[in-house]
Order: C-alpha cells, then sequence, then structure tokens
C-alpha cells in the first residue's frame, strides 16, 4: 500500500494522546466520567493561556479531556456557543512537533497555530485548521516529560 509505505520509518502519529470534550461544567459533568463510566480522575487545573479549566481522566490508554471555558472569550466558549457540548478536538501524540507543524504545511496543511506553544500539563501543543482536515479539530500534543498528570 502506497500511503503505509510513505510514512514508514517516519511516523507522524504516535497514538491518540486525548480527546477534548467541551462542557459547560467540569462539576456537573464529572459524576457521569467517574462515577458512572468509572474513567479516574487524574487532575484538574486551569489554563490561562486557553482561558480553559481542564479535568483530565483516563480511558485506558487514552486520555479524556473536560473543556470548562473559564471567560467568554475562549475559543471553548465559542465552540459551545456555536455547536453545543460534545467533542472539541482529538489530539495526536508526537514526537519533533516543530517538525511535523512543518511537515504539514509542506503538504498545503493550514496551522491554527505556526508553531507550538505551551497547553495543559506542560505539553507542547498545536492547532490544525479544521478546514484542512474534514472538519475535524486536530491538536498535535509533544510530551516533554513523563509522570505529569497526563502520563500514567
Amino acid at each position: 500500500m502506497q500511503t503505509a509505505e510513505k510514512g514508514k520509518g517516519n511516523n507522524m502519529v504516535e497514538k491518540v494522546d486525548h480527546i477534548g470534550i467541551a462542557v459547560r461544567s467540569i462539576e456537573s459533568a464529572l459524576p457521569l466520567y467517574v462515577d458512572v463510566l468509572k474513567m479516574p480522575l487524574k487532575g484538574i487545573e486551569i489554563v490561562e493561556s486557553q482561558k480553559v479549566k481542564v479535568a483530565f481522566l483516563q480511558a485506558g490508554e487514552t486520555k479524556i479531556e473536560l473543556l470548562e471555558p473559564t471567560s467568554n472569550e475562549s475559543p471553548v466558549h465559542r465552540f459551545i456557543e456555536n455547536k453545543g457540548e460534545g467533542i472539541h478536538h482529538v489530539a495526536l501524540g508526537v514526537a519533533s512537533i516543530e517538525e511535523r507543524i512543518e511537515q504539514l504545511q509542506s503538504e498545503g496543511i493550514q496551522m491554527i497555530d505556526g508553531k507550538a506553544r505551551k497547553g495543559a500539563g506542560g505539553a507542547n501543543i498545536a492547532f490544525v485548521h479544521p478546514k484542512s482536515c474534514g472538519g475535524v479539530l486536530y491538536e498535535l500534543c509533544e510530551k516533554e516529560k513523563k509522570g505529569d498528570v497526563h502520563d500514567d
């Protein structure tokens, strides 16, 4: 298969790191995830730069991030106003995030972030524009260290 051979040895994506879910209230959403779905809560933090409060839940090998806007200027607030609560983005774990951004741009993929920035849990992140990905918002996510709230 040509597509598989093209990327051989230079994996773009290591794994699905997490799925971001926009919620109006983490406090209201947590009982479903923790009590009903039995996902362990790994931590909660506020990411001032993104204007969100984030709850980290473990779902097997993948994490779920509940995203609650902390401001009306938050992109997550706008998302909820336009589309309602639900899946906001899929985060793809990558190595060498700057190389991945450059590679995507060289292939004509539109990026929201032209270079990596800090996200939740201290990860380096960059968003790929949904216009280039069939309407799906993808986040590239590169973890700097093991043992943080994301890496259990």
